[in-house]
């Protein structure tokens, strides 16, 4: 079967990560048990977890004309991550966030991202688009993802959005063109006031996706389709260490397995399970399993 093409759009970001024993009751100095500086951002962390898994994954994004520029660049190029159509903008600034990590795995973020970063994408490939098996997109850079989805409309290329807090009021038209929309479980419970998160799935697909999913962390994973088709796969239990990115994992991984033609309740097994890989590491992407890593937890776990 030949590689995947994805093309991944939206944020690219430098993180910082520190591990804690514990987060502090009240402000106070704490001393790091290790720290680390790794590339993040979701859709570059989705675009690094598609690459460890065989997939041509390219991320159209924006960074500064900054020293983190450089790092974040460095670091995809390392990881087979196609980077031409990551645009540095002069007298602007990458995004870049402090992570805190305690010993449960649960993580504070703190991020900061440039107002003054240029909106624009007419310096897009957007004929690149009928290349590709999906297109995946965030919602940091709204015009990106609109007109990338629309371009993939036209083409009869997959969308699948990562619709996570932010941008509530647009989100309605955005859902519009997304074949798979996949929420944080704090992202759908925005967006959906009433009802539990089964009722809200479903409610979600009267926007307009065909597919609706929703990541709960440990407590697994739900999802509907319009056909009426419904679904839940449980988490794999792992000793986490840092749950930053795992829906970013967990994206990037569903994107793949939707590309390769695994039915819905293997696309969401198979991105749970990477997602539970990667929550084994520090940082969003130490923990990113290659395809006979994924394969070999896989078979351990039945």
């Amino acid at each position: 079967m030949p590689a995947q093409h994805l093309i991944m759009i939206g944020h690219a970001a430098l993180d910082r990560v520190y591990r804690v024993d514990a987060f502090p009751r009240e402000p106070t100095k704490v001393r790091a048990i290790e720290a680390i500086e790794v590339g993040g951002g979701m859709a570059a962390n989705a675009a690094v977890a598609a690459s460890r898994l065989g997939a041509k994954a390219e991320l159209w994004s924006r960074v500064g004309d900054d020293n983190a520029a450089a790092i974040i660049k460095a670091g995809l190029k390392a990881e087979r991550v196609d980077i031409r159509s990551i645009e540095s903008f002069e007298e602007t600034r990458s995004s870049t966030s402090a992570i805190i990590v305690d010993d449960q795995g649960e993580r504070l973020v703190v991020s900061m991202r440039d107002a003054t970063m240029p909106t624009g994408t007419s310096w897009l490939p957007l004929e690149r688009i009928s290349q590709a098996d999906a297109v995946v997109a965030d919602l940091r850079w709204l015009e990106a993802t609109r007109v990338a989805f629309q371009h993939a409309r036209k083409s009869g290329v997959a969308t699948i959005l990562d619709a996570e807090l932010g941008a509530r009021e647009v989100l309605p038209e955005i859902l519009e063109l997304a074949d798979y929309a996949i929420f944080s479980a704090s992202a759908l419970r925005e967006l959906i006031k009433d009802g539990d998160d089964a009722a809200r799935v479903a409610a979600a697909l009267e926007y307009g996706p065909r597919y609706v999913g929703v990541t709960l962390g440990r407590d697994g994973y739900l999802w509907a389709e319009a056909d009426g088709a419904r679904g839940f796969q449980p988490a794999f239990a792992v000793d986490a260490v840092d749950t930053t990115g795992a829906g970013d994992a967990f994206h990037g991984a569903f994107a793949v397995a939707v590309s390769q033609g695994h039915d819905r309740a293997t696309c969401a097994r198979r991105a749970a399970a990477v997602a539970a890989l990667k929550c084994t590491r520090l940082g969003s992407r130490a923990g990113l399993p290659t395809t006979p890593e994924l394969e070999a937890f896989l078979a351990v776990r039945g």
